[in-house]
């Protein structure tokens, strides 16, 4: 379930940044921003890295990678962004091979990111009670492994965090990371627990201070270390009129708290 070198999928670029995927198939289709075209006719004759005009716009031919794809992704929940996903992926060491459970799937945006770095090796679980939501998900998620090069092995689960136990123990023995997205992280954090290896991860992503509270009690509650715990901040900049930089005008970027914790062996009695 992953893209070859072959891959029929390529990426339109504007010069700011704005992407458009096609999948290089005969038939008709509609993009968004585009127009309505047949891919193959309009991309015959062009190669990656040529220029080519749709419409009023000039674009680039390029491989599609994670920023297109994230580009072009379905919307229905709110999801982790690019900020937040790499920091908690750099700080819980989740890479190539890791065993992943993601409580939250959503609009699948840090799926995505997940999927990215884990390789055909990893695996990746992900957990989702509204099947509203999940359907989105499981389309960005299908489309983004006919892209990257190297899928991991994704298992979406319809469910409740709570009782995801013995699901989880037949894909893998045990987890390396997991990462709460739901709107009571503390209440799932004691099954969440059981399922780490010693010295696997957990976080949880709280928009609250309440809820950062909870999620940190909770989490020593079960014997859980608290690595780190605060907020990442985003502050764009903009290239002066009359030279120079300066921040942009729009404001400091909050978008949640971020926890996380990882366990330790336990304590020998004396």
């Amino acid at each position: 379930m992953s893209g070859e070198s072959g891959s029929e999928w390529v990426a339109l670029r504007e010069d700011d940044g704005r992407a458009y995927l096609l999948h290089r198939v005969p038939g008709e289709v509609k993009v968004r921003g585009l127009g309505r075209f047949d891919a193959e006719q309009l991309l015959n004759g062009y190669s990656i890295g040529d220029r080519i005009t749709v419409g009023q716009k000039s674009l680039t031919i390029v491989d599609p990678a994670l920023p297109e794809a994230r580009r072009n992704m379905a919307r229905r929940a709110q999801v982790i962004g690019a900020k937040d996903a790499g920091f908690l992926i750099s700080w819980m060491g989740i890479g190539v091979g890791s065993r992943v459970l993601e409580g939250g799937h959503g609009s699948a945006g840090l799926a995505m990111h997940l999927a990215n770095v884990l390789g055909s090796s990893g695996t990746l679980v992900s957990v989702e009670s509204r099947p509203e939501h999940a359907e989105v998900g499981r389309a960005n998620m299908e489309r983004l492994a006919e892209v990257l090069p190297e899928f991991p092995d994704w298992h979406l689960i319809d469910g409740d965090l709570s009782e995801i136990g013995p699901s989880v123990s037949e894909i893998c023995e045990s987890l390396d990371a997991a990462v709460i997205d739901v709107a009571e992280p503390w209440r799932v954090v004691p099954a969440i627990e059981p399922l780490l290896r010693a010295g696997g991860r957990l976080a949880c992503y709280c928009p609250t201070t309440i809820q950062l509270e909870r999620s940190w009690e909770s989490a020593q509650r079960q014997g859980l270390v608290i690595e780190w715990a605060g907020e990442m901040i985003e502050r764009k900049w903009v290239k002066a009129s009359k030279g120079g930089v300066r921040p942009g005008n729009q404001p400091m970027g909050h978008t949640a708290f971020l926890l996380i914790a990882a366990k330790i062996a336990p304590y020998e009695e004396e």
